[in-house]
This record gives structure tokens, C-alpha cells and sequence, in this order.
């Protein structure tokens, strides 16, 4: 049946005035509330008042407007059940409802938002008339999102004023997730209040993400898989990545490319990080894109073979030439691929190419998830970006290019998976050992890594994402040519470990803090 009624009433003005014009102009009576309502007006628009459509006053501050029968029973009445008693109690059917609701995320969000101001941009009426509409979709349209705006008109257009069963589906239950959202929202801020303070984790926690699309499988062939994400991804961030070219991003290449950008967002100079089965195998600076990619290709070119490479700096085609050039390469991600990369990378038309842009500044995720069985585990993000002050604890001291080399070190190691050693010289890992059960293990790996690629290791920096818990590390560390290396302490041992680099001539430097990564 065509649209002869729609009620109108938005916080997020985006778009309505042209919406609100486009159904008028198809005959469609209009029926608004306070703001809305004078906006539509002040743009040439004829409109009733609800609370001329309900006989009824708005009161309260607005907050009793929308709550009566005449709207609920116009949205919820059935057509061809409820006709008789809607005419008998003078009930008119609307037939579009366009709503969105107080902007209660973005108000806590504010520095200084009280909890009176919480608790005002509670939406009641909004939410009510939402899930009434989104109820009896089989009749009425919801809409709670300017982008469908457009699409409604077009079938309004294309069906002489009505809207298809499909689409009527299709936004009722977007209207319930976004009213699920909000009302998610508002119970994370409430059962979150300690001492009427917001406290980092509230004692219930709804969190909602919207699928992007399906994976071919999970980590293997027999799993099923799909990718979700934020409703607003943050810029830079994954989710907010643009797919230039490429096959089908799969579960693994996802979970690879993420530890690969985070990695090489650790460094402020042009970098290199290549991935493989979430860790790096070769992290690298350089004066270009080209420069970076190549060192940090040279430093394990098996484990490079089918990785995951990213960059800090939009990708030029002659780094772009040099992967293709050197390697089978899974997925390449980068602020942004110009047209003459993306030209020398459709040479291999199955490369996936990301282009995910810069996140702004404090605009990255600040809470990282692990689920469990039967449960979530939720922790503030490690995004410590800035260098510990480093608290030499032996009797020799870094130089100024070993402390450089320690930063390096101590940057890469964050994002190595525990038991976690690196050993770096020149803005150059020179060997990575990574997931070990034993500590000693992971720095054997990373000599053997370091032999393996014939760099001459004598002098390096070693570092370790926890503190080294026997003197045997350290030994290890001198066998190789280690003369520095740095940690985050707090060993009962420690004295015992001071005591061994000292005997070994080795500098040694305390962060203070760890960087686990299981």
C-alpha cells in the first residue's frame, strides 16, 4: 500500500529536509515534533503537530509527546485486522516512522558530561516508536539511518508511493539493532558508574559489530567464518580499510594484516614490518618505502615467502616492483597505494592490496578482547607509543647509537609473541625469536635467524618483552655478540642477572613494564 502518512522526528538532522520535501511532494502528509517540526517548517514545509495529531499536549520538557495511543496504535495497527477498532477510537495508520534518537553515546563521551546529562539523553519515546514500527514492518516503514533515505524514495518512485516487503524487512531489523545499541550503550554507562564516576569496566558489557561480509573459511577449510566490524570504525584502523585490488581477503590474511599494521605504526620514520602467522619475521627503517622493504625482506627471506607486508607511508611502485620482484606476497597494507603501485601491483592481479589511511590522533581502539571459553576477557589496549625512560642497572652504559638500537629493539618486541627476543642493529632486526615455551629457546631462534641470514651479529642489541628470569640468557646473549640489552625487570634474580652482564661486558637497561603478547 502506498505511504499516505509519515512522522518525522530526528536529533541527527542529516538529510531529512530533502527526505521530508521528496515525500510531500508524493502527497504524504507529514507529522513532526518540536525541533524537527520547526525545521521542516522554517524550509516551506506543511506539517502537523503530533500533539495536534494526538489531541493531547507535549509536556514535561518534551518528555511525554510521542507515548500515546494515537501514535503507538497508528504505527502498531494492523491493516485489514485492526481497522475497526483504529476507526473507532479515531486512530489514523502511519505509515513511515524516520527517527533517531538522543545522542546519548556522544553526550558520556563528552569531558565532563555529568550523569543529569546522562540520564536526559535517555531516549523513551524514540526507542518505543521504533520497535512499534519495526513490529508491524508488514505495514509500516521504519528508518533510523540517513543513508536509507535515498533508497526508500526510489522504491516510493519505482511502486506508486510504497515500499517493498523486502526492504520494509530489511531496515525493521536494522531498527532493532540499533535500538539493541542504544539500550547497550546506556546499560555499559550505568552498571559503569562507581561512586557516580564512570569506572573502565562495567559490570555488564554489550558491545555490537556489523558484519562486512563472509570469509571463504576460517583459520582452516572446515571452519566458517565472517568479518565484523564497529558500526563507526575508526580511521585507520582495519574495519576502515579500503580492498584495492586482490581475491577475497580469508580469516588468516585479516588476523596477519592487523598485526602487521600495528606493528609498523610503532615507528614515526618511513618502516617496513613483514608478517607471518601473526608474528614478524623482519622489521626494518629505511629513507623509503623501497629501502625499508628491502632490509626488512633480507632478514628472513624464507619466512617473508607468502607474509604480509606493511608500510607507515603511502606504497610507491618502485617498493611495489621490488615485492613482486623478490617474493609471493599475500597482502600488502599501506596509508595509501598510488595509481603507479597499484598499477605494478596488478602484474599479480591475486595480491591484496589495503589501503587503510592514518588514524587520527586518539582515534584508535582503546580496548583490546580475547574470548574464552563460556567468556570475554577485556583489557585497556597496549598502545603505549612513547619509550620508557631506560634505568641502566649495570656498571656499563649504552652509548647513544645502542640506546638508539635499544629503542628499535624495545618497539619491535611489543609486537612479538611470548616468549619474546629481538636482536636489532640499525634500525634492522637482525633475528626474531617468538611463541617459545622457555625464554632461553626464543633467544636461540633469534641467533639462529640472525646466522641464518649471515648478519654479523657481534655488537647488537638484544631485547625482551618480560624480564630475563636466569642468568642463562644472558649468557646466550654474550655467546652471540650481544653487547646491550634491555628489559622490563623484576626478576627475584635480578641481582644475579646485573651480576652476570657485568661479568660479560654487557650494558643492560630496565623499562619498568612488560610487553606480553599471547
Amino acid at each position: 500500500m502506498p505511504v499516505k502518512r509519515a512522522l518525522i522526528s530526528v536529533s541527527d538532522k542529516t538529510g531529512i529536509v530533502d527526505f521530508a520535501k521528496a515525500l510531500a511532494g508524493m502527497g504524504v502528509e507529514l507529522l513532526s515534533t518540536g525541533g524537527t517540526a520547526k525545521l521542516l517548517r522554517d524550509s516551506g514545509l506543511k506539517v502537523k503537530d503530533v500533539s495536534e495529531h494526538t489531541g493531547f499536549p507535549e509536556m514535561m520538557d518534551g518528555r511525554v509527546k510521542t507515548l500515546h495511543p494515537k501514535v503507538h496504535g497508528g504505527l502498531l495497527g494492523r491493516r485489514g485486522i485492526d481497522d475497526a477498532v483504529m476507526s473507532e477510537h479515531g486512530i489514523a495508520p502511519i505509515d513511515l516512522l524516520a527517527v533517531n534518537l538522543y545522542p546519548f553515546e556522544a553526550t558520556v563521551a563528552k569531558p565532563g558530561a555529568s550523569f543529569q546529562d546522562a540520564i536526559e539523553n535517555i531516549d523513551i519515546g524514540g526507542p518505543a516508536m521504533v520497535r512499534s514500527a519495526a513490529k508491524n514492518h508488514a505495514a509500516v516503514t521504519v528508518l533510523v539511518d540517513s543513508a536509507d533515505y535515498g533508497r526508500v524514495l526510489e522504491e516510493m518512485k519505482a511502486g506508486k508511493g510504497a515500499v517493498g516487503d523486502a526492504l520494509r524487512a530489511e531496515l525493521a531489523a536494522k531498527a532493532f539493532a540499533h535500538t539493541a545499541a542504544y539500550d547497550g550503550a546506556i546499560a555499559n554507562y550505568l552498571t559503569g558508574l562507581k561512586d557516580g564516576k564512570p569506572a573502565p569496566f562495567p559490570a555488564t558489557f554489550t558491545a555490537q559489530f556489523h558484519k562486512r561480509y563472509d570469509l571463504r573459511y576460517g583459520e582452516n577449510p572446515h571452519q566458517q567464518a565472517a568479518f565484523y566490524a564497529e558500526r563507526d570504525p575508526a580511521p585507520g584502523t582495519l574495519a576502515a580499510a579500503r580492498q584495492l585490488q586482490g581475491k577475497e581477503l580469508s580469516f588468516n590474511n585479516l588476523a596477519d594484516a592487523d598485526a602487521a599494521w600495528n606493528a609498523v605504526l610503532s615507528f614515526d620514520t618511513p618502516a617496513c614490518v613483514i608478517v607471518k602467522h601473526a608474528n614478524p619475521c623482519g622489521v626494518a627503517l629505511g629513507a623509503t618505502c623501497l629501502e625499508a622493504y628491502e632490509r626488512a625482506y633480507s632478514v628472513d627471506r624464507d619466512s617473508a615467502f607468502g607474509g604480509i607486508i606493511a608500510f607507515n607511508r603511502p606504497l610507491d611502485a618502485a617498493a611495489a616492483q621490488k615485492i613482486l620482484a623478490n617474493q609471493f606476497v599475500e597482502v600488502v597494507v599501506a596509508p595509501e597505494i598510488g595509481p603507479e603501485a597499484l598499477a605494478a601491483l596488478a602484474a599479480k592481479p591475486n595480491v591484496r592490496a589495503l589501503a587503510i589511511g592514518m588514524p587520527a590522533a586518539g582515534g584508535m581502539p582503546t580496548l583490546d578482547y580475547k574470548r574464552v571459553s563460556g567468556g570475554l576477557l577485556i583489557q585497556d589496549l597496549d598502545a603505549a607509543t612513547t619509550l620508557p625512560e631506560f634505568k641502566v642497572v649495570t656498571q656499563l652504559a649504552p652509548t647513544a647509537q645502542q640506546l638508539k638500537d635499544l629503542a628499535f629493539a624495545w618497539r619491535v618486541v611489543k609486537h612479538v609473541k611470548s616468549n619474546a627476543i629481538v636482536y636489532a642493529r640499525d634500525g634492522l632486526t637482525l633475528g626474531i625469536g617468538a611463541g617459545q615455551p622457555s625464554r632461553i629457546m626464543s633467544a636461540r631462534i633469534a641467533a639462529l635467524k640472525a646466522g641464518e641470514a649471515k648478519f654479523e651479529v657481534k655488537g647488537c642489541v638484544m631485547a625482551s618483552d618480560a624480564f630475563l628470569p636466569f642468568r642463562d640468557s644472558v649468557g646466550a646473549a654474550s655467546h652471540t655478540g650481544v653487547s646491550c640489552i634491555v628489559q622490563p625487570g623484576g626478576s627475584m634474580r635480578d641481582k644475579e642477572v646485573i651480576a652476570a652482564a657485568d661479568e660479560l661486558k654487557i650494558a643492560m637497561v630496565f623499562t619498568g613494564f612488560r610487553h606480553f603478547r599471547h
